[in-house]
């Protein structure tokens, strides 16, 4: 259904999955990949959205690289380059603005939820909404003074990764009086929403926070 394309990265280049909706018109969507790279899975919920009706980009934040061992996924998370990424980052968000003639919509998974929040804060006059799936990258800080755009947060119970920092954001988040709604789905492991995993998908709670997800976008954006 997409395509790989390319655009500016702060005087270089970056590249992204890009699937457009029927008719090649919508609001546009940031999805932003696991620990694993821009993979099948990733590029398959890409297209999901822009069936939704939504032109969505998927940046490859690993430049070319995609795993399935764990123990390589956990190496490419901490050794991604932050500003390298923030660079990417804006890139991605002003090419999907140009593509989509407004504020974007942000929404990641595991690393990729970090890389939403992150995203929603360092681009705040161009994101206007941002989802966040268990997301987590010690490496990661947050502009929280910057960030306009309301976030909606999914987390699972039994998460002890990405739980970790839910009291932390949700403190940041109340002292600013920032809009905000965190969700917790009893009965989930981390990465529930990620039907290629079997072991931790739940179908019904992944449906579920799609739903929210496809509302959220659909009143902000």
């Amino acid at each position: 259904m997409g395509e790989m394309v390319t655009f500016a990265s702060n005087g270089g280049t970056a590249t992204g999955y890009r699937a457009n909706p029927e008719g090649g018109n919508g609001k546009g969507v940031i999805v932003l990949q696991e620990w694993w790279g821009l993979n099948d899975h990733i590029k398959d919920v890409t297209d999901r959205y822009a069936a939704e009706g939504f032109i969505a980009l998927a940046p490859d934040m690993y430049h070319g690289t995609v795993t399935a061992e764990p123990d390589e996924a956990g190496k490419l998370l901490m050794a991604l380059d932050i500003a390298q990424a923030e660079k990417d980052l804006q890139g991605a968000v002003n090419y999907l603005k140009d593509a989509s003639g407004g504020p974007v919509g942000t929404v990641g998974y595991c690393m990729g939820g970090a890389l939403s929040l992150f995203t929603a804060c360092t681009n705040a006059e161009n994101v206007g909404a941002c989802v966040v799936y268990y997301g987590g990258h010690p490496a990661i800080t947050y502009d929280w003074d910057k960030l306009t755009a309301p976030v909606l947060a999914f987390w699972a119970e039994d998460d002890d990764f990405a739980n970790a920092g839910v009291a932390g954001y949700e403190t940041a988040l109340k002292e600013r009086n920032h809009d905000y709604e965190f969700r917790t789905y009893p009965g989930t492991k981390h990465a529930f929403f990620n039907d290629a995993s079997p072991d931790v998908y739940n179908a019904e709670a992944a449906a579920d926070t799609m739903k929210r997800a496809l509302a959220f976008f659909g009143d902000n954006l």
